[in-house]
């Protein structure tokens, strides 16, 4: 059955809904559906661009908005000539209701106020990565309040799945044929804490190696390691099933600005985390989001999150030029120029850039399990370093390979027979 055309902006988790969201509204073909991402003001803008671009494309479509920014000003969209009409990040989830605001012949504005929604999340959503990653949506919303974001107000306060739902559907998955999953939502590490007993990111994590034994391996999206429990460290540290890759929520390097940030961690606690994870679990990749430029960073204070990315060794950076967002705290502080915040995150993406590429080189004539994508020339390895094949491999299949040399800054790598 033909499904209606889906444009995610942003997260993970969005593209996992717009998965769900096609499959709930099957047979309306005649329709695209934005779903937005409210992170900064440069993300509504080109949501707007991608709207106005989406309806130049096919002006007989009815376009629909939805996701964060949707959310959190839905009157941006409802202004907008293009738009058939709008509906809320909690809308979204309720396929009887999405077929009734489709079918309407108004314009209707339905965003319902997210801060009331308690329950738990009412439905499993995922997201494909070809036929070998799935994404699976465990927890919604954040409890949370960093001063430069805008997301809680838009998905509301955390609510978790419960776990039998999600190793029912991890189970699914497996027995589909996909070889990884990833652990996603907006904010996973709190995963639990609405849930009766009060399980926490890592009794899931067990329950779910030991409820699907067939499962290959399992990844966890970004996590705040100021909530790292005991039980999570072990199992990221020990069990080969956990893939040795975690990214890290970290923001910034200066415990100044961590503090205008209101994160709850230190600069001295994340470089404590990674020396530890290093040490129980040599080969672990970490990630880590960063932001350049916060309100007030001075160029000291910048200087501790390049130093961060040494300390860290982060390999896989995501590193975010701050964009002042409306209605947070952040956008009241004295803002850094915009062409300081430019070079200071082109100067944190050389710094991840120097420690890859001493990472890559170093992985030279190791071995590695490749879950096979892009059509079956490559794939990602356990730590998450991306190989091309010497020859195509069936998509979905976990391969054995040797890493003989590095051409255009990408890993080339021989099946081992």
């Amino acid at each position: 059955m033909l499904k209606p055309e889906l444009i995610s902006m942003g997260c993970r988790l969005n593209l996992a809904e717009s998965n769900a969201l096609a499959e709930q509204l099957a047979g309306h073909e005649d329709i695209i559906i934005i779903n937005s991402c409210a992170v900064t003001n440069e993300s509504v803008r080109q949501t707007r661009q991608a709207i106005r671009q989406a309806y130049k494309r096919r002006p007989d479509a009815r376009l629909w908005v939805t996701g964060c920014a949707a959310q959190v000003e839905p009157e941006t969209f409802q202004n907008m000539p293009e738009v058939a009409g709008v509906f809320g990040n909690h809308e979204k989830q309720n396929a009887a209701l999405l077929r009734e605001i489709i079918n309407r012949p108004d314009r209707p504005v339905v965003v319902s106020d997210i801060m009331t929604i308690a329950q738990t999340a009412p439905h499993l959503v995922t997201a494909y990565a070809g036929k070998t990653r799935a994404f699976v949506e465990v927890q919604n919303g954040c409890d949370h309040r960093c001063t430069f974001c805008i997301i809680p107000y838009g998905r509301g306060n955390s609510r978790s799945v419960p776990a039998g739902s999600v190793i029912e559907h991890i189970q699914k998955l497996v027995d589909t044929g996909f070889q990884e999953v990833v652990l996603t939502g907006v904010d996973v590490t709190s995963y639990g804490h609405d849930l009766p007993g009060q399980p926490n990111l890592g009794s899931l994590v067990e329950r779910i190696l030991k409820l699907v034994p067939d499962l290959p391996r399992l990844r966890l999206s970004s996590i705040d390691g100021v909530e790292i429990d005991a039980r999570l460290f072990d199992l990221l540290t020990s069990e080969a099933r956990v893939m040795p890759h975690v990214h890290l929520s970290l923001q910034a390097g200066d415990n100044m600005i961590l503090k205008r940030m209101k994160r709850r961690h230190s600069r001295e606690l994340a470089i404590d985390l990674v020396a530890r994870l290093k040490a129980k679990r040599p080969d672990i990749a970490i990630g880590a989001d960063i932001i350049a430029g916060f309100p007030t960073e001075d160029d000291a204070m910048f200087a501790n999150s390049v130093d961060l990315v040494r300390q860290c060794g982060i390999v896989h950076g995501h590193i975010f030029p701050y964009s002042s967002k409306k209605g947070t705290p952040a956008a009241r502080m004295p803002q850094v120029p915009p062409q300081i915040i430019k070079a200071r995150a082109k100067a944190l993406r050389d710094a991840v850039a120097t420690e890859k590429a001493a990472w890559i080189n170093a992985l030279i004539g190791s071995i590695h399990n490749v879950a096979v994508e892009s059509g079956g020339l490559a794939g990602h390895a356990e730590n998450f370093a991306y190989l091309k094949l010497n020859k195509m491999m069936p998509e979905g299949r976990i391969v054995s390979v040797r890493v003989t040399h590095i051409q255009d800054e990408v890993l080339q790598a021989e099946v081992i027979e």
